[in-house]
């Protein structure tokens, strides 16, 4: 398994000059592999293993390509070729897409460093050590450790709109190392949990718990006022510059604190249950909508789903995702479907006359569609009375910031 951990760097100034002037000489191999690309014969090139025979003529015509690591110069050249398969790929989904261009030093902050030519050191604390081949020691605030059976693959140093630097370690884990997960046919229905996104509240488990969303108000008028200051500066100037990067500051504030909000209550979730069963959204449809675009984009759902499925490969927890058509109007009881607008909160059946908070009807609706996703063995029917209890459990979201996971 393939994951990644991110971490704050602090560079000192000499040290970040060396760093971006190595990341200057990474773009412009970058741009000079699209170059040859387009203008050497093919058979010469087509494919990163073949372009890496390339590159001591590289250093020979160039001598600035030999002031960088070696497997870092690959990994750029890979870099470009796995661009361009996201192309293609992109292409035969039918969008069109255009072709790959020069990257300009905004466009390109990071190198990557591959398989050698770095070492993680001092981890005792806190604090630690990144060293880089031709760049020296990096502090690092170590605030998770990387676990002892993971293998550091690559390492990423990548400085930010805001200035900032951040490190992230490519790690990759044996599957013999993982927790094993149950068999389907062992689980225990009564410790799995369909859950229901939303905007309201972040989350409607099929068992009775809300989870409230983050208040992100005083965020947000805090990056109007830095904006409207913004506007008054004038572009290219030092004072529009400092006035961007707090722009950028408060835009990144907002990410984190989403972020960190997410890796919280996905924690909490595969620690929890045995399996968990989730909507699988179009976010992409829904943001093009014409209303709540802002609110849904904060939610981050596709992000929150992804984060979900890689920690239960890590936990040893099944993540299911079902088909979200239908879930809310659809009655968990009887299966009728009722309209409902978006204000109606409250799910009330005219078939059947059960009646019960709108997100617990469709998260109880997830958890019967995840049954039989599952395939035989699991009830394609779950009584209504098991699956939602008579007490509703709220959860704030101050409580998950301040405690860490809602288990705490």
């Amino acid at each position: 398994m393939e994951y990644s951990h991110r971490y704050p760097a602090y560079p000192t100034q000499e040290v970040a000059a060396e760093l971006e002037h190595h990341i200057g000489i990474h773009r412009q191999a970058y741009n000079y592999t699209l170059y040859e690309y387009e203008h050497v014969d093919a058979d010469d090139i087509g494919s990163a293993y073949k372009h890496h025979y390339r590159l001591p003529d590289w250093k020979d015509d160039f001598p600035l390509f030999s002031e960088v690591n070696s497997k870092a110069l690959q990994r750029t050249v890979t870099r470009f070729y796995q661009n361009l398969n996201g192309l293609s790929k992109q292409k035969q989904n039918g969008r069109k897409v255009g072709k790959l261009k020069w990257k300009s030093p905004k466009e390109f902050q990071s190198m990557t460093y591959s398989q050698s030519g770095f070492e993680l050191k001092n981890t005792s604390g806190r604090r630690a050590t990144l060293w880089l081949s031709k760049i020296g020691d990096i502090p690092i605030r170590y605030h998770r450790e990387i676990p002892d059976e993971a293998d550091i693959k690559e390492v990423t140093i990548k400085k930010v709109t805001t200035g900032d630097w951040f490190i992230s370690f490519g790690l990759e884990t044996d599957e013999a190392d993982l927790p094993e997960k149950p068999d389907v046919d062992l689980l225990d229905a009564s410790n799995s949990v369909g859950v229901d996104l939303g905007i309201l509240n972040y989350i409607h488990t099929s068992d009775g718990t809300t989870v409230d969303w983050l208040d992100l108000k005083d965020e947000y008028n805090r990056l109007r006022r830095e904006q409207r200051k913004l506007s008054r500066k004038q572009e290219g100037s030092n004072n529009y510059e400092k006035q961007r990067k707090q722009v950028a500051k408060v835009k990144c504030h907002i990410r984190q604190k989403v972020l960190d909000y997410q890796h919280k209550i996905t924690t909490w979730l595969v620690r929890e249950y045995d399996a968990v069963f989730v909507e699988d959204l179009d976010v992409k449809g829904m943001l093009e909508q014409s209303h709540n675009a802002r609110n849904k984009q904060d939610t981050a759902w596709r992000q929150f789903i992804t984060l979900l499925e890689y920690k239960a490969e890590l936990y040893g927890t099944h993540v299911v995702q079902v088909e979200a058509a239908g879930t809310t109007k659809e009655c968990a009881s009887c299966g009728v479907e009722t309209a409902k607008p978006i204000w109606v909160r409250e799910h009330s059946c005219p078939s059947c006359g059960f009646e019960c908070d709108r997100d617990a009807n469709a998260a109880m609706n997830v958890l019967q569609r995840g049954f039989s996703e599952l395939g035989p063995g699991w009830p394609e029917d779950t009584p209504v009375e098991t699956a939602l209890p008579t007490d509703i459990t709220q959860v704030s979201a101050k409580r998950v910031v301040e405690t860490g996971s809602l288990g705490a």
